[in-house]
């Protein structure tokens, strides 16, 4: 009676087991690969110095300057994925439209958003607080959010940035602009400085560079091009005379 619950809780498992071990499998990114990014990176200013109260002083500027237009914008994207950039691509370039895009997107800032919150933990830059902001009303609430070095919103922005561009080559310039304008925004709202900001560009871009080498998200980008090509949204490429 023992083996035969052994053997239904062991046949209960695997498929739980397969799943995890195939997830891994079509991961983009290796844990080497991240480790290798992080260590590129370059460390922040060291608290306190007169380089760090700089950059701090930049972010000050820009929330006091801040447009209604741009804080509005910032606020909007707190939460933001590849489908946010519709505006460059076009009105039709929508998620549920789209499921194959969107689980290669998914799947893209999943694994951004991990290597960004280990970096973050390992350098703990504490992020700006300008006067008059919520943090500087609200101590309490800094405290709560994660550290700020590398953004991950300008991470996240630069990797779909760089992927969306292989999916819309005419756009790439387009494309990469309204990334670095996410991240500008992080520091119009007083939650980043320019440090921050950089610092994700060139991480996502590092990340960016090695998904693509990656077979399982090539795979995952041929399958997009074809719903792409499907929903008209992307010319089938041209046949030779």
């Amino acid at each position: 009676m023992m083996f035969k619950r052994t053997l239904l809780a062991l046949l209960l498992i695997a498929p739980s087991l397969a799943a995890a071990k195939d997830s891994h499998a079509n991961a983009y990114l290796s844990d080497a690969q991240v480790d290798a990014v992080m260590s590129a990176l370059p460390p922040p200013s060291p608290p306190g110095t007169a380089e760090d109260q700089a950059d701090r002083a930049t972010t000050d500027r820009a929330f006091a300057a801040r447009s209604s237009a741009d804080f509005a914008q910032a606020k909007q994207e707190e939460k933001f994925n590849a489908f946010d950039f519709a505006p460059v691509i076009g009105t039709d370039f929508r998620a549920d439209k789209l499921p194959h895009v969107a689980a290669l997107f998914k799947e893209a800032e999943h694994e951004t958003k991990e290597a960004v919150d280990l970096s973050k933990n390992h350098w703990k830059r504490v992020r700006p607080c300008p006067p008059a902001s919520d943090c500087a009303m609200h101590p309490e609430a800094l405290a709560k959010k994660s550290f700020g070095y590398p953004s991950g919103h300008s991470s996240r922005a630069t990797v779909d940035a760089i992927l969306l561009a292989q999916l819309f080559p005419q756009d790439a310039d387009a494309l990469m602009q309204h990334a670095r304008d996410i991240g500008w925004r992080r520091v119009v709202k007083g939650v980043h400085t320019l440090q921050d900001i950089y610092a994700g560009r060139q991480f996502g871009q590092a990340l960016a560079t090695d998904m693509l080498a990656s077979p399982a998200l090539q795979h995952d980008l041929a399958a997009a091009r074809e719903e792409l090509r499907a929903a008209g949204l992307v010319s089938s490429p041209s046949k030779a005379p």
